[in-house]
Formats: C-alpha cells, structure tokens, sequence
C-alpha cells in the first residue's frame, strides 16, 4: 500500500486526483499507475486501468490470476469492470469513496456473484493517509 500511495502523491504533484495502484504477485511488483486521464488526455486513465495495463504488459497476458491490486481509493465501477476481466484474486484499498465506490459504497461489483469472476477484496488500510491526501488535495485546489 505504500507503494499505491507514492504513485498517488505523483499524481498530486503532477495535478491530477492523488489516487496510486499497484499490483503485485508475491512481493514482485508487476505494474504501478497513479491516476493521469488530463494528462493522458484520457478518460480510462485511471490509477488502477494504468497499473492493470503495466502489469499485463509485463507478464504478457491480459489474466493477472494469483495478484493483488492494491490501490489508495475504493475503486470505481470502470476499474472494477477492469478487475474482474484481468481476473485479479484481490484488492486491498485505503479510503472509501461515497461518490463513485463501487467495491461497497455504491455497489458491490467486486463480490457480485451474477459476473463471471469475483474478488476478494479488504478496505482501510492506510485509510486515513489516503483520505488525508484527497482531502488536501481538494482544499489546495478551492484555496
């Protein structure tokens, strides 16, 4: 998770929503991202899309079986989708998000039993520093 929040403080440093993901297999890091979708002039550019596509890049196939994803913010409902296609076995995320969560605070895509694929999945670690974070961030930017 301290890696998530490193790619999440670049993307604050960089202007963009302080959100970082990583994804591991064991204690290998397979692939990072922090959100970028100004940037990237892309609105798929999100932490979690951007680590999911690395670590498939690295491995060389779209199914990540057997990794973790960990990322700072509850995941949204496009990069649940995400997961569940790259058939990640589980996430581990920081802050939740009322507004757009979809891991448990506006839906439950991860365990939905209807898709194809579930994902174990294990919120508030570091929570606290994540939602310090986006809580900054947002301050700094209406300031």
């Amino acid at each position: 998770m301290r890696a998530a929040l490193a790619e999440a403080h670049e993307a604050a440093a960089a202007g963009e929503v302080p959100v970082g993901a990583v994804v591991v297999h064991g204690d290998e890091v397979l692939g990072r991202g922090h959100n970028a979708p100004i940037a990237l002039t892309d609105p798929t550019g999100h932490a979690e899309i951007l680590a999911l596509r690395a670590a498939a890049a690295a491995v060389g196939n779209y199914r990540l079986t057997g990794t973790t994803l960990y990322a700072t913010v509850e995941p949204c409902a496009m990069c649940c989708g995400a997961i569940v296609n790259a058939r990640i076995a589980r996430v581990v995320y920081g802050a939740r998000d009322a507004k757009a969560g979809a891991v448990e605070s506006l839906y439950r895509l991860l365990d939905d039993g209807r898709l194809n694929h579930t994902v174990e999945a294990v919120g508030g670690v570091l929570a606290s520093e994540s939602a310090d974070l986006m809580r900054g961030f947002f301050e700094r930017r209406r300031a």
